[in-house]
């Protein structure tokens, strides 16, 4: 099996990293996320002409049709750069959902805009007191002379403060989860925006009698949502490695600029064991999110499979950051300094649909 990039791959890899390099740097991400929406229209919109906010869905949807080893190069970009636009959570996730369970109409009628740049998605499944993977959708969906509705909370949802359109998950009468279709705007939705500790935003979304529309045949979409998940544990585990990629460097670097007794860091063995670790910790990690990766390029779409992986990269991600905060000493924990940006992101990233607990959880089962 070749696991190497192919041209095309490569060549998207570099776009993606060229775009994101030339737009933040330490200082211009924290000025970004400090404030509203947290992330740069300027850069959605570059994305958006290389084509890379359409890159999943179909042709005739207005995206390229690409698969997971092509979400896998750009999302490791996006962690190696630290970049806050929020491609997996507004375009990759709810997008994804659109374009297995929606229907043609429904297709067309939302997903080139979202690959155009101009509507934002959010997908709103997670509820207070429930942790991954046992999710439980308490909001409900009831239906009057073929209309629907619906009432619930749900929270938190990433992104959800600035979405256009939501990907509602709720309980549907008969039983089971169903996904639903909900405009921004709709009477009845009330949404209290905030930002977490790594510089995204989530939302608190309140749905009072909402009108809905149900995505595709309203049917269960209970195994759609876990398909999703898994994709998006894939897509989370490449945006890590890309991440602790740019620690270790931080890392290396400085154990070799800094001085101690007149001589570098770099030069003290246990030190270096240190870094030595990290290395092997990393590739770990980078070799876990290859085999979600090419699972899903395979069309195995497999929950214990993103859990190896999940877990893996989860524990690797942890100790990289405790060892690259512990190396750089107090500078590691400015804001100015990016090491404890990269730290604060991967521990998110770890407890996003689960963290190594619960994966754990799920192997054992």
């Amino acid at each position: 099996m070749d696991f190497e990039l192919n041209e095309e791959q490569k060549l998207l890899r570099d776009t993606t990293r060229e775009v994101l390099a030339r737009a933040y740097d330490t200082e211009k991400r924290n000025k970004i996320v400090a404030e509203e929406p947290g992330w740069s229209k300027d850069v959605w919109k570059q994305l958006a002409e290389v084509g890379l906010l359409g890159l999943t869905f179909a042709e005739d949807d207005g995206g390229m049709d690409a698969g997971p080893v092509e979400i896998m190069a750009v999302m490791t970009e996006v962690g190696r750069r630290l970049a806050p636009e929020p491609i997996l959570d507004a375009v990759l996730l709810p997008g994804g959902l659109i374009s297995a369970v929606g229907s043609v109409d429904q297709r067309a009628r939302v997903l080139p805009s979202v690959a155009e740049g101009s509507t934002l998605l959010a997908f709103a499944h997670n509820e207070s007191g429930s942790r991954w993977p046992d999710i439980q959708v308490d909001t409900t969906a009831s239906e009057d002379g073929g209309s629907w509705s619906l009432n619930g909370v749900k929270n938190p949802v990433q992104h959800g403060g600035s979405a256009d359109v939501f990907v509602v998950s709720a309980a549907l009468p008969g039983g089971g989860s169903g996904l639903f279709l909900v405009d921004g705007d709709a009477t009845g939705l009330e949404r209290k925006a905030y930002r977490t500790h790594d510089g995204q935003r989530a939302a608190q979304i309140t749905l009072s009698d909402v009108a809905a529309e149900p995505l595709g045949d309203g049917s269960d979409a209970t195994d759609a949502i876990v398909a999703a998940e898994v994709k998006a544990q894939a897509a989370l585990c490449a945006e890590a490695v890309g991440a602790m990629e740019e620690a270790l460097r931080l890392t290396t670097d400085y154990l070799k600029q800094r001085k101690q007794f007149g001589v570098p860091l770099a030069k003290f063995q246990a030190l270096t064991f240190r870094a030595a670790d990290m290395y092997v910790l990393l590739e770990l990690a980078r070799s876990m999110a290859l085999y979600a990766t090419m699972n899903l390029a395979d069309d195995i779409v497999d929950r214990k499979v993103a859990s190896r992986a999940k877990l893996q990269v989860s524990r690797s991600s942890r100790k990289i950051g405790q060892e690259a905060i512990q190396l750089h000493g107090g500078i590691g924990v400015t804001a100015e300094y990016p090491v404890g940006h990269y730290v604060s992101r991967l521990v998110a990233i770890e407890h996003t649909l689960g963290g190594a607990d619960e994966h754990l959880r799920v192997l054992s089962r």
